[in-house]
């Protein structure tokens, strides 16, 4: 995922470039939890959402984040996969001011009111008012890392640059050291991904950083009051085996947050159509089929043959989702039809590229795509429920029941699944279908409705009545026949 956009279209940075000119305006500095806290405050005072995007943690995670900001503590977001903690940690950045000011060419960033480093302080003493500075953005201010087994301390904290020490300076001088990652975020966010797979040594090095605001290295301590707020993300102790958060720094969070995933269905169909690239100039995909997708993953959370401690990521659903889309587009690429729509039929596209990413109990070994198709087949039956609700299929059944049948397939496309469809004398069962899960286009014949669409909806309908054993169904995997 990337860091979320701005609420607005980002400004121009001010025009000030003197710590003189800075002092005239009336600035004022605040330490970054202060700063993260006020703004903070000021989105909740104005009754604007301080986290554009997530969607079903309103009411759980988000109040433990906001009281956690506004007691100005850093956090770790304890969750399985895909639950959002990468997101949540990127839109930290929307509470940032969106300009700050710095002394041109400080390593660190440091604020002109408030230099750090040696360098920095000498910088102050020589020019005084006429102290040049720059700003940087807020989102310059983000620094992110995902915590590997092979990640070291010269690349959190920092080491001692030999080409300096070959320049003459002493091994004690602390304009040898070369900063690492968390000085280098001083006045903003570091956030640190999958914490729990930084070695136990590397952890340790973080202790001084996030307490003592000092850093050690190479039995050298450097005395910088660092302005860092840490925040980091792991998965449950219980299920990673790569390592664990070391108790010592693990105190040193001083608010540890449980993420979830979505509670309620339509939270997950709105992660799936935010996060998904659905190719919307060249594709429709119903909202019937993103509702099939996102039940079948919560079906999938809720099965005792899938191994719930590693989760099923929102990534499951996403990545169906587009694929359903890129089956649509091929099928309508071949077909040479004008405009693509997503059906029924695409979902075994997604079953077949997707099992790899569930992790299934030990002793479901060789059931897996049986499990898959049950549970596939279970959430097209809730949504057919949903959708057809009180809808008379009788006229349908029967004509199946004398020997119509209705061909489709990846490649038979939507025209021909319409020319197939058996008559009904004057009944308009159809339409009732597509009103049902295709809303009209207002002030168009006949609802605006492509043929696309009217096969998906009618498809849709075809499937619940076989999962309902009204009808028969027969796929040899090119073409699927109900009769």
């Amino acid at each position: 995922m990337t860091t979320p956009a701005p609420r607005t279209a980002p400004t121009s940075a001010p025009t000030i470039s003197t710590l003189g000119e800075l002092r005239a305006s009336g600035h004022q500095h605040k330490h970054l939890r202060a700063e993260l806290r006020d703004n903070l405050l000021a989105l909740l005072a104005a009754g604007q959402d301080p986290w554009p995007g997530l969607h079903g943690l309103e009411d759980t995670v988000i109040p433990q984040l906001e009281r956690a900001i506004i007691a100005g503590h850093d956090v770790v977001l304890l969750g399985e996969r895909g639950q959002g903690k990468t997101r949540l940690l990127r839109t930290l950045v929307g509470l940032l001011d969106e300009w700050t000011p710095v002394i041109s060419g400080s390593e660190l960033g440091e604020h002109p009111y408030d230099p750090v480093t040696v360098t920095s302080k000498a910088a102050l003493a020589s020019y005084g008012d006429d102290l040049r500075i720059s700003w940087r953005h807020r989102e310059e201010r983000y620094a992110e890392k995902l915590a590997t087994p092979d990640t070291s301390v010269a690349d959190l904290i920092g080491d001692v640059d030999p080409m300096k020490v070959a320049e003459g300076r002493s091994l004690g001088d602390p304009e040898t050291i070369h900063f690492g990652l968390i000085p280098r975020s001083h006045r903003g966010i570091v956030a640190i991904n999958e914490l729990p797979d930084l070695a136990e040594r590397i952890q340790v090095a973080m202790l001084n950083v996030m307490e003592e605001r000092d850093i050690q290295i190479r039995g050298y301590v450097l005395r910088l009051p660092l302005d860092v707020f840490v925040v980091a993300s792991a998965n449950p102790e219980d299920y990673t085996n790569r390592g664990r958060i070391i108790t010592p720094l693990k105190d040193r969070f001083g608010a540890e947050i449980r993420t979830h995933y979505p509670k309620a269905l339509e939270a997950e169909i709105a992660v799936v159509r935010q996060e998904a690239d659905l190719l919307p100039d060249l594709v429709d995909v119903p909202d019937f089929l993103v509702e099939i997708l996102a039940r079948f993953t919560r079906n999938l959370r809720d099965s005792s043959a899938v191994d719930q401690r590693s989760g099923v990521s929102a990534r499951f659903a996403i990545a169906g989702a587009e694929t359903i889309a890129a089956a649509a587009l091929r099928r309508a690429t071949i077909q040479g039809e004008d405009r693509a729509v997503a059906r029924v039929v695409d979902l075994e596209t997604a079953v077949d590229v997707l099992g790899g990413k569930i992790e299934f109990e030990s002793g479901e070994e060789g059931r897996e795509g049986e499990i898959l198709t049950h549970l596939l087949r279970t959430a097209t039956a809730e949504t057919v429920r949903e959708r057809f609700r009180g809808l008379d299929f009788a006229l349908l059944v029967e004509a199946v029941e004398e020997g119509a049948t209705v061909v489709t397939g990846g490649q038979v496309s939507a025209r021909d699944v319409l020319a197939g469809l058996p008559v009904l004398g004057e009944s308009d069962l159809y339409d009732q279908v597509c009103e049902r899960v295709c809303p009209p286009s207002p002030g168009v014949a006949g609802g605006g409705r492509t043929d696309g669409e009217r096969a998906a909806a009618i498809e849709l309908a075809l499937e619940g009545l076989f999962l309902a054993r009204k009808i028969g169904k027969d796929s040899d995997g090119v073409e699927t026949v109900y009769g």
